[in-house]
């Protein structure tokens, strides 16, 4: 067994109730396991807390807030943004899902229409587990949209984001990718957990086998979808706590929230 060196700092991290919460977490005492998860739950924590002060800061100013989170199949998107809201006030956010439909889902109305009706108000949060990018991943990929429809969302998605932005609402585009190995460690776990296999669709099952398609059409909607006032922050990281840590550090990174 090698021994772990400690420093006065790790030593005050593990005689936090944190700290021995990890260190009493299994029989077998791991000190370095045990002080990388304190650590690690100790700086989400911190991120929590200016999470808090920046959805105080948004309704102060009457910000409205958009956020976007996209992902192959074995992201819990779900999961990632629960964990950022925890300590947020939930009079001031929404979630929203936009599942992809199996059957024809089309009226003849307005693609975005729907996504504009759920617009927030000022010093709101809405935070969407998957949005109109449906339209340019799922649907094209699992032959849910036309190839018609999909080329018209290309034509239209950045004019509709340019209104967004120019009418005054903040549009934050996410994009968790893992790698294969892992999206299917991932998509085994989901699958395994009598808790957690309800998230899965029928589609889900079949993305493995698409891995590639996956990444074409991803490739064509950064290249396409990319731009100045509505980027894309792509979160490429295997372990669940630092997608966490780093879609809400940037979120944070957006505001002057700190000055008041």
């Amino acid at each position: 067994m090698s021994k772990v060196e400690l420093s006065e700092e790790d030593l005050e991290v593990l005689n936090t109730k944190v700290g021995l919460k990890h260190l009493l977490a299994s029989k077998k005492v791991d000190l370095g396991k045990a002080l990388q998860a304190a650590k690690a739950e100790i700086r989400l924590r911190e991120i929590k807390a200016e999470l808090v002060k920046l959805q105080l800061w948004l309704i102060k100013h009457e910000k409205k807030l958009i956020l976007l989170f996209h992902g192959g199949v074995s992201i819990e998107k779900s999961g990632i943004i629960r964990n950022i809201l925890s300590h947020n006030n939930p009079r001031h956010y929404r979630i929203e899902v936009n599942l992809p439909h199996l059957s024809n889902p089309e009226t003849g109305e307005w693609y975005f229409k729907k996504f504009v009706e759920k617009l927030p108000q000022p010093g709101e949060m809405v935070f969407w587990d998957r949005s109109w990018y449906n339209r340019a991943l799922i649907e094209p990929i699992h032959g849910l949209c036309s190839a018609e429809e999909y080329d018209l969302f290309m034509k239209q998605v950045n004019g509709f984001e340019q209104m967004l932005v120019d009418s005054g609402y903040h549009l934050v585009k996410f994009y968790f990718t893992v790698g294969k190995k892992e999206q299917q460690k991932r998509m085994a776990e989901i699958q395994h957990d009598p808790l957690a296999k309800w998230k899965l669709l029928p589609l889900d099952y079949e993305s493995y086998d698409l891995w590639e398609k996956y990444q074409e059409y991803k490739s064509a909607m950064f290249e396409h979808t990319d731009t100045p006032y509505a980027p894309w922050m792509e979160i490429a990281v295997e372990k669940r706590q630092d997608e966490i840590a780093l879609a809400a550090q940037h979120l944070l990174s957006l505001f002057p929230y700190r000055e008041g």
